[in-house]
């Protein structure tokens, strides 16, 4: 099974490689012709901007997609073959969700846009080309945080290689993402939030989640939400909790660390709902239950879905939670593995998700490119996000 797995991925290679030669010659060739290579173009604003969050408020139903990592083997040269796979399929479900109950709204991802954010022909040349598809074609806000590759993995803000990059993203995405001075920016850093319908969104920059900077305001944006309007608080950033790929398992970065330390427990006394991250190139999805200060059980999922592009992980073992759930008790933190991913690179496909809100209830579908298409890892492709009377 594994060699036919391998196969596919070969055949999904050469295929990806015959459909969309032409199509990423004309993407790069008008990629760069506006500034020179050292200078990032910014990324081309929504045709259709998201709206104020008054003129949205009435809103209950639609849905959002959520991936990440779409860095490329060739960043820099040509457009990323694997991310203009999940891109196309992104364009193709916008569309056709455009004329159904619950249209997408807005994209999210979570980081690692390129191999090298230094770098500004990577941003030029192979990311921003794909992603002004999505904010002319498909017309729709997309929403970055920066990983590791983007900005460096230092976690001092005065480095000065993390500079260098953080001045390309923040010029990559300023006509993007709410500008300085706005009560929903963080002034200088690439942490920002907004409100869409009845859910609330914030990113922020987990390379630096030990930042107490950083943490101040994000804790302020969460302690002030209406929550009568905002029934879902979803979080995004690069480092996930918890993962079970070469950055999870047996290893614990330093960056993993602080958001366990930092975040989880913001994230649990502020009622966050989800949690979207990447940095593991898979799909896994995590459950973390606990008691809220009125004794009740809540849960947030946390979803990993680092598969837009960027070379495909494998699962490397269980993390060890012993001291963060000692740390947590008087929370009754438990924390359970939904869905693990595949030990074989060819059962973890280039994939997105689409969170679907209607109301109160929370869904998501899992779709696969290439030659992932068939993706079911809840055993189906979708997933409800609370649990049934009996496990409350």
């Amino acid at each position: 099974m594994r060699k036919n797995a391998m196969w596919l991925i070969g055949c999904g290679a050469l295929a990806t490689s015959a459909m969309t030669a032409t199509l990423t010659m004309s993407i790069a060739a008008q990629s760069i012709t506006a500034q020179p290579r050292d200078t990032v173009i910014p990324i081309r604003p929504p045709r259709v901007p998201l709206p104020t969050e008054a003129a949205s408020a009435r809103e209950t139903r639609f849905s959002f997609i959520a991936y990440g990592d779409t860095r490329g083997r060739h960043d820099g040269v040509e457009v990323q073959a694997e991310h203009q796979l999940v891109m196309e399929s992104m364009v193709r479900t916008i569309a056709s969700m455009s004329r159904g109950p619950d249209p997408v709204r807005f994209v999210v991802q979570s980081g690692d846009a390129a191999v090298n954010g230094r770098d500004a022909k990577q941003w030029n040349v192979s990311f921003t080309p794909l992603i002004n598809r999505l904010t002319t074609e498909a017309g729709v806000p997309y929403f970055l945080v920066p990983g590791n590759h983007d900005v460096t993995s230092s976690s001092d803000i005065n480095n000065a290689a993390r500079k260098e990059g953080l001045g390309n993203f923040l010029q990559a995405v300023s006509r993007l993402i709410p500008p300085n001075g706005s009560p929903r920016r963080m002034t200088d850093y690439p942490t920002y939030a907004f409100g869409y319908g009845n859910t609330f969104v914030i990113g922020f920059d987990s390379n630096i989640a030990g930042d107490s900077t950083q943490l101040m305001w994000v804790r302020a944006q969460l302690s002030k939400i209406d929550r009568k309007r905002f029934v879902h608080v979803v979080a995004f950033m690069h480092h996930p909790a918890f993962s079970s790929g070469p950055h999870g398992g047996i290893t614990l970065e330093e960056q993993t660390a602080a958001v366990r330390a930092n975040y989880m427990p913001l994230f649990r006394k502020s009622g966050v709902d989800l949690i979207i991250a990447g940095h593991e190139h898979l799909f896994e999805h995590w459950i973390e239950r606990y008691r809220d200060a009125s004794g009740a059980t809540r849960r947030i999922d946390q979803i990993v879905t680092g598969g837009g592009g960027a070379p495909l992980y494998t699962y490397q073992g269980e993390p060890d939670l012993k001291a963060y759930l000692k740390d947590n008790v008087a929370d009754s933190v438990r924390v359970e593995h939904l869905v693990k991913p595949g030990v074989d690179a060819g059962e973890n496909p280039y994939h997105y998700v689409v969170v679907h809100v209607d109301g109160a209830r929370l869904w998501v579908d899992v779709i696969g490119v290439d030659w992932g298409r068939n993706f079911q890892p809840y055993r189906s492709a979708r997933a409800v996000l609370s649990d049934p009377p009996s496990q409350k």
